[in-house]
């Protein structure tokens, strides 16, 4: 069964029976949207304390006070661009196409993917790690702080699900677990690579480089998912996170379209 992550057509057809938006609703969503694509560039670059109102406003050829009217704050603008970061991380994954009947190719899609998001987005690990540096107090006051990070555990789970009722992994590792593997081992590599270049004496850069980590990182993920005669005796024991998490390999509940499409 391959299972497409893409939008459902008939219920986006449900929607042209709505009300369609006036010209001061379409103008006012663009000058947000161009507001909050200016504020990526500008926060990126300068982070929070760095990026100011008024470099975010000239970017966008708007006005000061538009980035107070639609976002309240400066906060508030940067809560809301790492909501737009994770939205685009999530609709771009929304897109990939698994087949369950061949989970390990499926799960290697998946870290593929991430992978090769963080490389093309750079600005998504930038923006989190000055979101960090902050210790995470604007996203903590999103009220989406669910829809960030759902849908990819949960593709995971279905993966892992499919992957130990064929036999091909065991059902000792949750979701949340292994989700957290690949992305470290992304995200640690996208952030560091300057700096450890210069650690390492090589350069982390280049496309031999590149191609080497993400191979590593694909078997590194599936030996880590694979059933073997050993794998009972060399489980790692659970924390009550990950228990909870994937407590008895229970068949996950279907994802529908709408939560498929994700952060």
């Amino acid at each position: 069964m391959t299972i497409s992550r893409k939008k459902n057509s008939s219920v986006l057809g449900k929607t042209t029976s709505m009300r369609k938006p006036g010209v001061r609703e379409l103008a006012a969503q663009a000058t947000k949207d161009s507001l909050l694509r200016a504020a990526i560039k500008v926060f990126a670059k300068s982070g929070f304390d760095g990026g100011s109102v008024e470099q975010i406003s000239k970017a966008a050829k708007s006005y000061d006070r538009m980035i107070y009217y639609y976002f309240g704050s400066k906060a508030g603008l940067f809560l809301a661009v790492l909501e737009e970061i994770y939205r685009r991380f999530n609709e771009a994954e929304a897109t990939l196409e698994l087949d369950m009947e061949q989970p390990e190719q499926a799960l290697a899609t998946v870290v593929r993917f991430i992978l090769h998001y963080y490389r093309k987005h750079p600005e998504f690990v930038t923006l989190l790690n000055e979101e960090n540096l902050h210790r995470g107090k604007h996203l903590s006051k999103s009220l989406r702080k669910g829809e960030h990070a759902s849908p990819a555990v949960g593709i995971l789970e279905q993966l892992l699900h499919s992957g130990v009722q064929k036999g091909v992994f065991h059902a000792h590792i949750a979701a949340r677990d292994l989700y957290l593997m690949i992305a470290a081992m992304g995200y640690f590599y996208q952030s560091n690579r300057f700096t450890l270049s210069s650690f390492l004496g090589e350069n982390l850069e280049t496309a031999e480089a590149i191609a080497h980590w993400e191979s590593f990182t694909i078997d590194a993920v599936l030996r880590s998912t694979r059933a073997t005669a050993n794998t009972q005796s060399a489980a790692v024991p659970m924390t009550p996170q990950s228990a909870a998490a994937s407590p008895k390999r229970k068949r996950p509940t279907t994802l529908k379209p709408k939560e498929l499409s994700h952060g």
